[in-house]
């Protein structure tokens, strides 16, 4: 059989079964791995034995997370149109570094980035680089306030690295997310100095605590609280802290998205005023990992932190992709955003945000209504429950998750254990969601009985 047949073959069986399967994989299944783990053989294999291999033993092993039950870590789906144009795209084999590496890469990318700063309702001349995830997003994002707040003091942090610069001040949120910080300490400054200011029940910075400051200073914002699903006002912090010393930025990894819903975006007033922005596109975009965004009002300050001076690299008057992010050589990430965004169109996109909302509402609604705690304001996609005490809890939360139905994890907030339910993926219907809370019930009632 010819290859592509047999891929296709396996690939068509896969989604045939993804929702007949346990969403995650049996103890067996996981078990099984163990026969993949052998020396390297001396000989050869042909493609076919090795994709004969790694379907059968690791296809049973993996978590149904492309499917329509799976509700943990603000993970998405792919939309269809993403998954093949990603796999179109690793056919092509691009390198996107450059334009003359591939035009196609290249084009498709400066596209998307001009929809998605259209559709978010940022600023339009805005730097954006496509990254792995909001990780490297926050970080290529600071690395850029980095280079700004110190080339306004005059200090040329590229050349001159971080050794006797002007201090930074750095300014995070009680709830900051551990993204942020392990992206501050790749930037240079560290977890330990940050001044953290106080949040409030829902993780939302309070805006009266932020301390002024008259040395060049980032605040670091979250739109999104990854267990609450509320956003900082970052309007009121713009307006409080905005000055040529001061640089915000928003931590939006997944509730960014919400800009693009006419009924939701309300939630992120103001955060246009705000100098980057980070967020993930494999979370509500769908679109396949990895892919990360990041976007810089002054594309300048971008450019400057992430180019590098190689006499041998050619430069066009397109884009040059590479000077946007930390990697040169990499793969072309653009072609499924490009493909989830052109898919979508503008009301597909709100639709699909507005849709998970909507779910997420269900799942508080019944399961309140079932007896249970909901902890949050549930405003987005995000949903907190407590079914008593913390060991009840988790009890409920590992009977949900071996039994298959769905899957949905376990948090802690402000002291208390939680279900967090997270409505992130396209593939979502009305009967996942009915059946879903009929297995968190049924598990909750055995545990709480």
């Amino acid at each position: 059989m010819d290859l592509f047949d047999d891929f296709n073959i396996r690939a068509k069986k896969y989604f045939a079964d993804i929702q007949k399967n346990p969403v995650y994989p049996s103890p067996s299944s996981v078990g099984a791995l163990q026969q993949l783990n052998v020396p390297l053989q001396e000989e050869s294999l042909q493609a076919d034995e090795v994709l004969n291999m790694l379907d059968a033993i690791g296809s049973p092993a993996t978590v149904k997370s492309t499917g329509g039950r799976y509700f943990g870590f603000v993970t998405g789906g792919s939309l269809p149109a993403a998954m093949f144009a990603k796999l179109l795209a690793t056919v092509w084999d691009q390198n996107t570094a450059l334009p003359v590496m591939s035009p196609i890469a290249a084009t498709l990318e400066e596209i998307a980035a001009n929809w998605l700063l259209s559709v978010l309702g940022l600023p339009a001349d805005a730097g954006v680089g496509f990254v792995t995830g909001a990780t490297m997003a926050n970080f290529t994002a600071l690395a850029s306030a980095r280079h700004q707040l110190l080339m306004n003091e005059g200090w040329d942090v590229e050349a001159k690295g971080l050794f006797h610069a002007p201090e930074i001040t750095v300014i995070v949120g009680d709830e900051v997310h551990v993204s942020l910080l392990k992206a501050l300490t790749l930037v240079g400054f560290g977890r330990e100095r940050i001044i953290r200011v106080p949040a409030d029940d829902e993780g939302r910075i309070i805006v009266d605590k932020i301390p002024g400051t008259d040395a060049p200073t980032i605040i670091c914002t979250q739109a999104g609280n990854v267990n609450t699903g509320n956003s900082d006002d970052i309007n009121a912090i713009c307006e409080q802290v905005k000055n040529k010393n001061t640089w915000v930025h928003v931590d939006a990894a997944f509730a960014l998205w919400a800009a693009a819903s006419p009924r939701y975006k309300y939630l992120l007033q103001g955060i246009e005023k705000a100098d980057s922005w980070g967020a993930d596109a494999h979370k509500w975009l769908n679109v396949p990992y990895d892919c990360g965004l990041v976007f810089v009002k002054n594309k300048e300050a971008l450019v400057k932190a992430m180019s590098s001076a190689a006499s041998y690299l050619p430069t066009s008057g397109m884009r040059e992709p590479f000077q946007y992010v930390p990697e040169m050589s990499r793969e072309a990430r653009g072609v499924a955003v490009w493909a989830a965004l052109k898919s979508l169109g503008r009301k597909g996109l709100a639709e699909l945000i507005e849709r998970h909302c909507s779910y997420a509402q269900q799942f508080a609604e019944q399961l309140r209504k079932a007896g249970y705690a909901i902890l949050n304001k549930v405003v987005l996609n995000q949903v907190l429950v407590g079914f008593g005490d913390a060991d009840t809890t988790q009890r409920v939360i590992k009977r949900v998750q071996e039994d298959g139905t769905c899957w949905c994890g376990g948090t802690v907030w402000q002291g208390k254990t939680a279900m967090r339910i997270s409505v992130s993926s396209w593939a979502h219907t009305d009967e996942d969601i009915q059946q879903s809370i009929a297995a968190i019930i049924a598990a909750a009632e055995k545990e709480c009985a």
